[in-house]
């Protein structure tokens, strides 16, 4: 039987047909219609199961608030869990099925849960299996993980065919909500010719004010709706978006949204659904508002729905839940409802107000129709199983005496409406109490502030506490034109509906009357959570609101409390005898609703999970012999081979062809970090063990990080750009961790310093032109000074080679006259190739990484991950003038005062050469007498690097030695790795190559 009225339905073309499933049988709806109302349409009002009783459940709302008719979506390697009917837009060949029941959805032994409520109540997990008898473990450990979770999750070896993909916007404004509130707070920002975005979570605009009715400046509000977002899609700077929700607003202006891209038609190809990372100067939220439903006994049975969504179904899609619908409010709206239904020739038995003075202008209009109105009164209990069959009439003063039994076969109820204050609450954003409409609601002298210490997140309409057309529109263009920097005026449209009287707050239905178990009134529909399971939490002392939520999951299912959790708040308020302001919300943390793991993780996955890094010079490399090593996500040439040569003859060629001539090396893998604002100084000298902040601007410095605990866990050179900007240089494997590192500081610790940071490592190339004729070939290029005058060593300059816009830094790791030039990663490759054109004067020969480590070591320059391993503090590594004495503090600068830290018998950093002249081997421990409470020899060092050095024709090694400083000189034994063999090594100065720097310095 289908429940689809003869007419009506402006979102769907009753021309064209769609065929879908829903558990293995056909139904067929319309295009434009959503699963939910093509459910209805075919009288479907059974569409799952709660998840601890397993008790009937049918849609009750039209949105993302529903908490019932969430099904598996798809079959195979298509089959997504916990997808909501009430979103899903129809396609052809859609497949659906119900969750949480068996075997089927109409006859469910799980039921049987609802016979042992009087055990299954709140809490019952916390009082049940806290003891680890071994034979109660066994018994229910079982059934609980059978029972646990809702859908079913997808097979692990299946492949996932849709893709996915990330956008960046950068705007001025950007405005979420496409409802008249939001169109109009759009188009007051555009005015100012500022970029304005604005985002629509559903398929179409205009919110709720279509559905309700209304004029806005003498025109139907479907009329000026078309009209706005045709004079929007003509304007230049204005962005427009539908089917993307905004998801979580975050610090900086940084806003996650969300497209569903093809859900609708899989059939057109490109991606599935669409992360967007945006950047806005300041953010409108224009997100209506959720009714709320009311608490009495029987309100979960499948037909009563929100009054709203009622609406929204027959004006939108055609379709009623029932043919004869009582309406229960406490306010005006729903009798808007009531309206619409008798206009499209329903019956409206009775429209039941809790207000014992009733309604204003929409009262009489539903009189004037001929319906009942019965003020004063409430509803004692809704009949029905697995639908409604009819209502008991009570007055709403009193227990619940009945007074007159209706039949009906749905029921829509209205609690009066909250705004939606996710998004201005993920950032900060503080809520107050409205009395008057019995709503949170924000409080626009507690907003979030954004960088330029003003607020940079407003609302707009129904999303402040507006819920009148004149009221609404006017607060949107307000806030339209504040974001956008403009003057408020007033020239906002004019928006007229039908005057309404207050409602009246109803938390309970009938007032006096007492939920236990057998009359149950239901708060959280999904996880069966009653309005007595939070008057128990309050009695066993749970009063705080969060507290309570844990204890019986109230707003913890997949609607995240969006229908429960103001009545809830209500109800524990009334059972503590606290106001509802002072017992508080909840938590609003984003996303605002679901997002597909897809979407979040984009390309990254097969291949692209986690991509090999690329150069701009990776191609040409692997062309001319390069034998890569992975350092971190990079492959690296390791060295260059040439016809006939093996890797240590390479390694050799190399370092002779840089120390004699130059050479040059890709070093783009460097990380390159940007520190800026007021405070950038500040923040340095409390990463680094030096002094940062006495930097000067167009100078460098060598700089050591720390963790917490005082270890050493990164390196590099510190260039200062200008007073507020600092580039920090890390080590290959470290920038996104050193990235990371600090932002984690940022926002535990120092939330309140004035500091940016950005990871642009891969926005630049960055080539060292290392040897005697270094400085030839880039005066070779021209373009800019180079002379030892104008740039000293450990300074830097911007300018020009060759044409290049490059950014020269004067710094080396190997000890000789070295240059590492930056260019933008678009223009490295070019000049790659310019300057191996110009350098075969000189024979430039590009070399590896075994190259650069082999002459860093020759120099004793550290190498992070090889002299260090998580347990090594700057001090055992000699580098005590890398500490600054003049800061009082910075990380890890306590732990290092430890006893066991703060201490010269430790293992410490030294050179070594074998006797033999012989390499050691990598990581050979040195021996000492005696044995260990394992039996094992006792040791007293060990190698950290090791290699042949062509420069000095023998083997060469660093390493940490007990006091191994105050040893020089002394031979010491070192083990092979057989375990028998032992070679002999000299403790010596680390540094073996140009001691005095006189190379690097010409």
């Amino acid at each position: 039987m289908s429940t689809r009225v003869a007419k009506g339905g402006r979102l769907i073309d009753r021309s064209k047909t769609i065929e879908f499933t829903f558990n293995g049988k056909r139904f067929q709806g319309h295009a434009g219609d959503t699963l939910a109302s093509a459910l209805l349409s075919a009288n479907q009002m059974l569409v799952g199961r709660s998840f601890k009783y397993h008790r009937p459940r049918g849609i009750v709302a039209s949105g993302v608030e529903e908490p019932n008719a969430i099904v598996n979506l798809g079959e195979g390697n298509k089959h997504e869990p916990n997808q909501r009917a009430t979103t899903t837009e129809l396609f052809h060949g859609l497949t659906a099925t119900s969750q949480n029941h068996w075997p089927s959805l109409e006859y469910d032994v799980g039921a049987v849960n609802g016979l042992l409520g009087r055990f299954l109540t709140a809490g019952f997990y916390y009082k049940t299996f806290i003891h680890p008898r071994p034979f109660w473990k066994h018994i229910y450990e079982p059934f609980i993980r059978q029972s646990a979770g809702l859908g079913k999750a997808p097979d692990p070896e299946t492949r996932d065919p849709d893709h996915y993909e990330h956008f960046y916007a950068f705007v001025d404004v950007l405005v979420v909500g496409g409802g008249v509130a939001g169109l109009q707070a759009a188009k007051a920002a555009a005015v100012s010719g500022k970029r304005v975005m604005l985002i629509e979570q559903t398929a179409h605009w205009g919110g709720r004010a279509v559905v309700d009715g209304g004029e806005i400046d003498g025109k139907p509000v479907d009329t000026w709706v078309n009209d706005t977002l045709q004079a929007l899609e003509g304007m230049e700077n204005v962005r427009i978006r539908s089917r993307m929700m905004g998801a979580g607003v975050y610090d900086h202006g940084y806003v996650l949204g969300y497209e569903r891209v093809n859900d609708h038609a899989p059939e057109i190809g490109g991606p599935r659904h669409r992360l967007w990372r945006i950047r806005a100067k300041q953010i409108v939220t224009a997100t209506g508002a959720l009714e709320r439903p009311l608490s009495f006994a029987g309100n979960d049975i499948p037909g009563v729905m929100l009054a709203s969504a009622v609406r929204d179904y027959l004006v939108n899609y055609g379709v009623s839940p029932g043919d004869r619908t009582v309406v229960v409010t406490n306010n005006d709206d729903a009798y808007r409802t009531a309206i619409a239904l008798k206009q499209a020739g329903l019956a409206v038995p009775c429209i039941i107000d809790a207000r014992h003075e009733g309604g204003g202008q929409l009262m009489k209009e539903a009189q004037a129709l001929g319906i009942r109105v019965e003020m004063g009164h409430g509803i004692a209990k809704v009949h029905g199983g697995k639908r409604v069959s009819g209502v008991s009439l009570c007055r709403q003063n009193g227990e619940g005496n009945v007074l007159e039994d209706i039949d009906c076969d749905a029921v829509a109820m209205s609690g009066g409406w909250s705004p939606v204050v996710h998004l201005w609450s993920h950032n900060g954003g503080k809520l107050t109490w409205d009395a008057d409409k019995a709503f949170f609601k924000p409080d626009p002298s507690r907003a979030p502030i954004g960088d330029d210490g003003k607020p940079n997140v407003i609302t707009a309409g129904a999303a402040s506490g507006h819920l009148r057309l004149k009221d609404l529109l006017e607060d949107a263009d307000n806030a339209g034109k504040t974001s956008a920097g403009l003057e408020a005026a007033s020239d906002a449209p004019t928006g007229s509906d039908a005057d309404e009287v207050a409602l009246e707050p109803v938390w309970l239905m009938p007032s006096g009357a007492h939920y236990g178990l057998r009359l149950k009134a239901w708060l959280d529909y999904q996880n069966d959570v009653k309005v007595s399971d939070v008057q128990l939490a309050a009695r066993e002392g749970y009063e705080s609101v969060e507290h309570t939520k844990r204890y019986t999951t109230l707003g913890m299912a997949t609607d995240q409390g969006k229908l429960s959790n103001i009545n809830g708040l209500a109800i524990l308020s009334g059972a503590l005898g606290a106001d509802i302001p002072n017992v508080g919300t909840t938590t609003f943390r984003p996303p605002y609703t679901t997002i597909s793991m897809g979407a979040i993780t984009g390309d990254a996955r097969g291949d692209l999970f986690h991509p090999v890094r690329k150069t701009p010079i990776s191609d040409w490399s692997i062309a001319h012999g390069a034998d890569l090593e992975p350092v971190g996500d990079w492959r690296r040439p390791y060295t260059y081979l040439r016809d006939g040569e093996t890797r240590e003859t390479a390694v050799i060629r190399e370092i002779k062809a840089t120390r004699e001539s130059v050479g040059l090396l890709d070093a783009s893998t460097l990380g390159k970090i940007i520190v800026k604002g007021p405070d950038a100084g500040r923040f340095m000298d409390m990463l680094y063990t030096n002094m940062m902040s006495s930097l000067k601007p167009g100078k460098c410095r060598y700089g050591l990080m720390c963790s917490e605990n005082g270890f050493l866990s990164d390196d590099g050179v510190v260039a200062r750009i200008d007073e507020d900007t600092f580039l920090c240089h890390t080590t290959t494997g470290g920038a996104d961790r050193i990235h990371a590192h600090m932002e984690e500081w940022l926002q535990t610790e120092w939330w309140d310093w004035k500091v940016y940071t950005a990871n642009v490592t891969e926005q630049y190339a960055q080539i060292g032109v290392v040897g005697p004729n270094a400085r030839k070939l880039l005066e070779k290029l021209g373009g800019m000074d180079v002379s030892k005058e104008a740039m000293a060593f450990m300074e830097w300059k911007d300018g020009e080679l060759a044409g290049f816009p490059v950014r020269v830094y004067r710094i080396s790791f190997s000890g000789e006259l070295s240059y590492e030039v930056s260019v933008p990663a678009s223009q490295g490759r070019a000049l790659w190739d310019k300057l191996m054109e110009e350098g075969k004067e000189f024979n430039a020969t590009p070399y590896g990484t075994e190259a650069l480590h082999v002459m860093r070591a020759e120099k004793g320059f550290i190498m992070i991950g090889d002299e260090t391993d998580g347990t090594v503090i700057p001090q055992d590594l000699g580098l005590h003038w890398a500490i600054s004495k003049k800061k009082d503090d910075y990380i890890g600068k306590r732990a290092q005062t430890r006893r066991f830290m703060d201490n010269a018998d430790r293992w410490q950093l030294v050179g070594l050469e074998t006797v033999d002249g012989s390499v050691l081997p990598d990581g050979a421990y040195a021996v000492a007498a005696g044995k260990n409470a394992n039996g094992q020899r006792n040791t007293q060092g060990r190698v950290t690097s090791t290699y042949y050095s062509p420069t000095l024709e023998k083997g060469i090694a660093m390493g940490l030695v007990h006091n191994g400083p105050q040893r020089m000189g002394e031979v010491i034994p070192f083990m092979k790795d057989d375990g028998e063999t032992v070679v002999e090594a000299k403790i010596v100065n680390a540094v073996f190559y140009d001691p005095e720097g006189e190379k690097q310095n010409v």
